[in-house]
């Protein structure tokens, strides 16, 4: 038994099963002959959390990964950008490699720094220029006389510059699939996941060019037509790989969707205005929290991104406490019905308590998804307003979405008629193991679908 796992970050079912399917062959032919739906991701539906999640059966409270940025263990006001490090709990390739499995794990987020395991790994986009990106360390020097200088990643992908952008995009897709196919063929791992970051950058660079559902869409323009190549040359990889995994189960897959950016909800800004937050002066262009917030008057904050993190300047706990700890239970609850009044329409708002089987780290207080993850949270300061309906410096016109894809064909899913289902993110390392007939233990979550 042999399996390949190929992660697509942030295809969305809308295109890779709707508007672009004509044009992905491979990926319509796998769907054709095996089991294939939407894949709901976690919440944060972020790329560092939910691959880990998918390939370790634990949800983000469990793993005390909340996003690309933690909070320091104790509590300062800083954060710090997740590696391979953060992550203890043992993923698939661990569990294979301890049953004897050999494993490839290329360009999985989060791992850099690489780290040991039974057979070879590559790391992911957080790999800065330069680093050690291999284990053994000797395939670098191996994989980058077959395939060049190693392109973890799309160099600002957000700049608008769109010709080079789309250059960079199919030079690095191109490198990772060579270097799977290479990988496969040459060292036969048992099991390997590669996950290609390609879609990901492609809309966080031109949504609004693909999408016509997006309010700052132009008909007509030529960047849709590159978009569509871009994703004929994607399943084009996926074929070419596929031609020298012929006997491998194949899984397909993507740790979360993408949407349009309807808006921006700047969170801080509300907190100010309700007297939740203080700062030393009033900005009146956007500026960063940290360059204006006075922490000693300050009792609550909130980072920005695809979702909201409301954390608690709690005296005592944090540098520069302002809020009484006997307060706090009530504190959360008057927030949380403040985001809940003024967010708009599909706002959610969660202690993480009720989110995650167990919390780990420097969880926020409240998490915060505006408009169903239509609305960006923005925490900058000095936009003079709350909801921002035009997109302030640094917010491009894609936003995660709750569902990925997912495809799984070859062994028990073999089958002349397709069958659709509706997969959770946790089931897809869950079903690798399960087709190795290794043990997940009772804290994996998710589904076996190689036993339906």
């Amino acid at each position: 038994m042999r399996v390949l796992l190929v992660g697509l970050d942030c295809a969305p079912p809308t295109l890779v099963f709707d508007r672009f399917a004509d044009v992905m062959p491979n990926v319509a032919a796998l769907r054709a002959r095996g089991i294939s739906g939407p894949l709901r991701s976690v919440m944060p539906p972020i790329t560092v959390p939910a691959w880990t999640c998918m390939l370790s059966g634990r949800d983000p409270g469990e793993l005390g990964l909340y996003g690309f940025r933690n909070r320091p263990r104790d509590h300062g006001y800083a954060l710090s950008m997740a590696s391979a490090r953060d992550v203890s709990a043992k993923r698939v390739w661990d569990r294979l490699g301890e049953s004897g499995r050999s494993c490839a794990a290329l360009f999985v987020p989060p791992s850099h720094p690489p780290s040991p395991l039974r057979g070879s790994m590559a790391s992911c986009f957080l790999t800065p220029p330069g680093a050690a990106w291999t284990f053994p360390p000797s395939r670098a020097t191996d994989w980058e006389s077959r395939f060049g200088t190693y392109r973890s990643d799309v160099a600002s992908f957000r700049a608008g510059d769109l010709g080079r952008i789309f250059d960079e995009l199919h030079a690095m897709t191109a490198q990772h699939f060579a270097i799977a196919r290479h990988v496969w063929t040459e060292e036969r791992p048992s099991f390997l996941a590669m996950v290609e970051m390609g879609p990901d950058r492609l809309h966080h660079a031109a949504w609004d060019h693909l999408d016509p559902t997006s309010p700052r869409h132009v008909v007509g323009n030529p960047w849709l037509d590159h978009a569509r190549d871009y994703y004929a040359a994607l399943d084009r990889e996926l074929g070419a790989l596929l031609d020298v995994a012929s006997d491998a189960v194949v899984i397909v897959a993507s740790d979360h969707g993408a949407r349009a950016c309807e808006g921006a909800f700047a969170i801080n800004e509300l907190l100010l205005r309700e007297g939740w937050l203080a700062t030393t002066h009033t900005p009146s262009t956007p500026t960063p929290l940290r360059d204006v917030i006075d922490w000693k008057r300050t009792r609550a904050w909130a980072e920005g991104g695809y979702y909201a993190r409301v954390f608690f300047n709690v005296q005592g706990r944090e540098p520069e406490g302002a809020l009484p700890e006997a307060r706090l239970d009530r504190a959360i609850d008057d927030v949380r019905a403040l985001l809940l009044a003024e967010g708009p329409v599909g706002t959610n708002v969660w202690r993480p308590t009720e989110l995650y089987g167990e919390v780990r780290g420097v969880a926020p207080e409240l998490l915060a998804v505006f408009g169903d993850l239509a609305w960006r949270s923005v925490g900058t300061l000095g936009h003079g307003a709350v909801k921002l309906t035009e997109l302030p410096p640094g917010v491009d016109g894609a936003n995660h979405d709750w569902n990925g894809v997912v495809v799984m064909s070859g062994g028990p899913f073999a089958s002349t008629t397709p069958r659709a289902i509706d997969a959770s993110i946790f089931d897809v390392g869950r079903t690798v193991l399960g087709l190795f007939g290794v043990d997940p233990g009772p804290r994996w979550r998710g589904h076996d679908w190689s036993r339906v």
